[in-house]
């Protein structure tokens, strides 16, 4: 166990690829072991991909690019505008609205908060944001859709450890929305405290009418989520089937709807698609020989031993695993985090008689979350990238929306009901 965390660790540190750190950590142990061999390791790595239940993943990605291509997030765009404009901070409300209204389009939190900060970043710098308070607020918002279906790190925990997808789709309806109302809140206390963005008293207020209207126009967008737990539920389609749905009902909606989708846009899409498939596989792919290995030598067992022996408290032994998880997910990719340890934390949840519906949906917020902390936070750096911010700025204009997000957490970990209540009602229970 030693050689394989000590590899693990080094190669890490030396920054090297995430999918090649797990990959030869777990070969040097199978190097390492005189009756295990090269052939188990190898055999490993295309078990990974053999699964009919991860198929959702690469089609909810392809799903998402279609849609970002085809109309539908110019519309939510148009959406979230309308509800904030009377609102203190009303440009910084709209990413977080926006957040919302795309969980159920594109499933990846570094991809809608590079995508929020290319619209909306020129636009608060124009008005008298500061850089740090834009990454923060359009970094950490998209956190929304970690649990807002179709959710990757949700479709992955679910893949891992063979819990139902679809309970897991519907438990993350509930969360979203809170966290959204928790953010919100948020980003009107410090646009106060800042004096940023105050309401324009000469913006109309919202009509009935013209709220409809808008809505005609995105409820296609906003219906897919309900659509894709509907059809789960009434065995319309698997959730691995649903993936594919969502690529159909893309192209169906770009091309016919809103008459926005061509071969040109498709293109994009496809390649887009490829490059980001390519780095999760890779990932998924390699972590078959450091999962084997993280079994072999009984590390899920002596990791519960030493979390039992702090506590029997199903709420606290939740508390303990999340921030575990919150400091792991600073330092490694979030694929990772969910491949690597849902079989080390879920036979425990289990064992605690805590719902895997339940923690799963904790633990795809805070895993996610860790992309948008320092110091590797993969989202962190690509947000600052786009409008040239120091890191250390962004970080201390963080820390409000961390702090929401943390409160929003411990709330969802003493009130399961939160969670289970809509997939107990879809599914039973």
């Amino acid at each position: 166990m030693t050689l394989l965390l000590v590899c693990f660790v080094v190669f890490l540190v030396l920054g090297m690829p995430i999918a090649f750190v797990i990959g030869l950590a777990g070969f040097a142990y199978f190097a390492s072991v005189p009756f295990l061999n090269f052939e188990t390791a190898t055999q490993m790595i295309v078990a990974q991909s053999q699964s009919f239940a991860f198929l959702a993943v690469p089609f909810f990605i392809f799903a998402g690019n279609l849609m970002n291509v085809s109309g539908i997030t110019d519309r939510l765009l148009s959406l979230a505008r309308l509800v904030t404009r009377r609102m203190y901070g009303g440009t910084a409300q709209i990413s977080v609205v926006m957040s919302t209204l795309m969980g159920g389009v594109s499933g990846s939190a570094t991809a809608d908060a590079a995508m929020e900060t290319r619209i909306l970043g020129p636009e608060m710098m124009r008005i008298g944001y500061k850089k740090g308070y834009i990454c923060a607020v359009n970094c950490v918002t998209a956190l929304i859709t970690a649990t807002i279906p179709p959710s990757l790190g949700l479709i992955i925990f679910g893949f891992v450890g063979e819990v139902s997808i679809g309970r897991l789709f519907a438990a993350g309806l509930i969360p979203g929305l809170l966290m959204m109302t928790f953010l919100m809140t948020t980003t009107s206390i410090t646009s106060r405290l800042y004096k940023y963005d105050p309401p324009r008293t000469d913006a109309p207020k919202l009509t009935l009418a013209e709220l409809f209207g808008n809505l005609k126009e995105s409820v296609w967008a906003l219906l897919f989520p309900i659509i894709l737990i509907v059809g789960i539920r009434f065995g319309v389609f698997t959730p691995s089937e649903s993936g594919a749905f969502a690529v159909i009902y893309a192209i169906l909606i770009g091309k016919f709807v809103y008459k926005e989708l061509n071969w040109q846009n498709f293109k994009q899409a496809l390649v887009t698609t490829l490059k980001d498939n390519g780095a999760i596989m890779l990932i998924i792919a390699m972590s078959g020989p450091f999962s084997y290995a993280i079994t072999w030598v009984k590390l899920p067992v002596a990791l519960s031993n030493l979390i039992f022996g702090i506590t029997s408290n199903p709420q606290v032994l939740v508390l303990i695993m999340i921030g575990f998880l919150f400091i792991t997910g600073m330092f490694v990719d979030s694929n990772v985090n969910f491949l690597l340890l849902t079989p080390i934390f879920l036979p425990m949840v289990k064992e605690a008689g805590i719902d895997p519906v339940h923690f799963g949906v904790l633990m795809a917020t805070v895993v996610t979350l860790g992309v948008m902390t320092p110091p590797i936070g993969s989202a962190l750096y690509t947000v600052c990238g786009i409008i040239d911010c120091p890191p250390e700025e962004y970080t201390w204009h963080s820390l409000p929306f961390l702090a929401a997000v943390l409160v929003e957490l411990v709330i969802l970990v003493f009130l399961p009901d939160l969670v289970l209540w809509i997939p107990n009602m879809v599914f039973g229970k």
